[in-house]
Formats: structure tokens, sequence, C-alpha cells
């Protein structure tokens, strides 16, 4: 079995392990009015970083008018099997559904 070449001046050493770069979760609005949505994710190593290359990949056509970055590990999501117990009281409080009002069609996106 060879022995691995030492470095030398013209050799440079090979860089060392550096810790991984955090996800970021990316949130495009495209128009006034309307929600964010999310596009994607991406690794980056700060906020200001995220948030430029969120442009680059994500808004390459100029579709974005706003743009959300959030880091993975801020995100809380709940369980699909907890859905139950999440979302069946509401079934029992009608007042909460818009069945009691007309909306007129000028409001839009609602």
């Amino acid at each position: 079995m060879p022995t691995p070449a030492k470095p030398t001046p013209a050799m440079p050493t090979p860089a060392k392990p550096t810790p991984a770069m955090p996800i970021w979760e990316v949130f495009i609005r495209s128009r006034n009015g309307l929600a964010h949505k999310h596009v994607g994710s991406l690794h980056a190593a700060d906020a200001e970083m995220a948030l430029q290359a969120a442009r680059d990949v994500y808004t390459r056509r100029g579709e974005g008018l706003s743009i959300w970055v959030v880091p993975s590990a801020a995100i809380i999501a709940s369980d699909p099997a907890d859905r139950d117990s999440l979302f069946a009281p509401t079934a029992d409080k009608i007042y909460r559904h818009p069945t009691f009002y007309e909306v007129p069609d000028e409001v839009g996106h609602m």
C-alpha cells in the first residue's frame, strides 16, 4: 500500500472540515395582497447570505415581490397523527366559519 505524499509548499494541505451551514426555508410573495408561499430550502452561513442566495435561486425571472428566509431549526411543526386533537375542537365553533355573511366580490383574494 503506497504511503500518502507529504504536503509541500507547492501542494497545499487539504481543507479542514467546517461545521455544516444551517438550512434556511425560503418563502416568496409574488404580488401585493397574496400570502408568502414556501418555495424551497437552501444552505447559508447567516441570514444575509440566505436572503441573497434566495434572491439568486428563487427569483431569477423577477417573480418575487418579497422574500422571507427562516432558519429551519426555528420551525416547529405538528405531527399529522395529532390532527384530531389539534383541529377537531374547531368543528363545534361554527361562528369561526364565514357562513353568516356575504363577502363582496371587490374584496378579492380572501
